[in-house]
């Protein structure tokens, strides 16, 4: 894996520009370090990378992706989303495992929203039989990042939404004074709005919800 990555070590440091890593790093709150690397230039050095060295072997996407999540750089983790965004499809059973390990190991709403709804979302429709088993065991976790994730894998849903489940979980988070967890539980009713308003209009009528999960739901309404 160190032979396969080290050119990607390479491209990133040479792209990488001080005055917009200090930039980065102010607007994440100081979570993390950064290259300074804008997403545009970002998704170039990914493209020429995997043109020149091919996707990571499929037997070796957990070593891929924590390889990419030791580094201090935040880009790294991009990066590694990136890839497996592009793999969802072809994700094994067991690989929830990991893809958890992703969303509380360095945890943030940059990291954990993407894997949440892109990653989480496409393994779900896959493997529909776990969902319940593993999404009800992260709303009782008591760790917000996986809470939020059991909120937002349905994100992209749309008309395939569980609504009764989607229900379920957020009535379980009523209360909640998390700023990530009342956002969230806004987004996912905002989005569903999309799809079906009149559901999400009397969900928000019949339920005492926080005043940003509110405004959040009801943006579209």
């Amino acid at each position: 894996m160190e032979k396969y990555l080290t050119p990607l070590y390479e491209k990133m440091k040479k792209a990488s520009n001080a005055e917009k890593a200090s930039g980065a790093k102010q607007y994440m709150k100081n979570q993390f370090e950064f290259l300074g690397i804008d997403a545009v230039r970002r998704r170039e050095i990914i493209k020429e990378f995997l043109k020149e060295h091919g996707l990571p072997e499929k037997t070796a996407l957990k070593e891929f992706v924590f390889e990419l999540w030791k580094k201090e750089e935040r880009e790294y983790q991009y990066f590694a989303i990136d890839v497996i965004r592009k793999l969802a499809k072809n994700l094994k059973e067991n690989d929830i495992e990991w893809i958890e390990k992703m969303i509380v190991i360095k945890s943030w709403w940059d990291t954990v929203d993407i894997v949440a709804a892109s990653i989480c979302g496409e393994y779900f429709h896959s493997y529909p039989d776990k969902i319940e088993t593993i999404t009800i065991n992260w709303i009782q976790s008591g760790n917000l990042w996986l809470q939020r994730s059991a909120l937002l894998f349905q994100l992209k849903y749309k008309k395939q939404t569980n609504t009764i489940l989607l229900s379920k979980y957020i009535e379980q988070l009523l209360g909640s004074h998390e700023f990530f967890i009342n956002k969230a539980i806004g987004w996912v009713l905002r989005e569903y709005s999309k799809t079906n308003r009149l559901w999400v209009r009397k969900f928000v009528d019949t339920h005492t919800l926080a005043p940003l999960s509110i405004r959040e739901a009801t943006k579209y309404l």
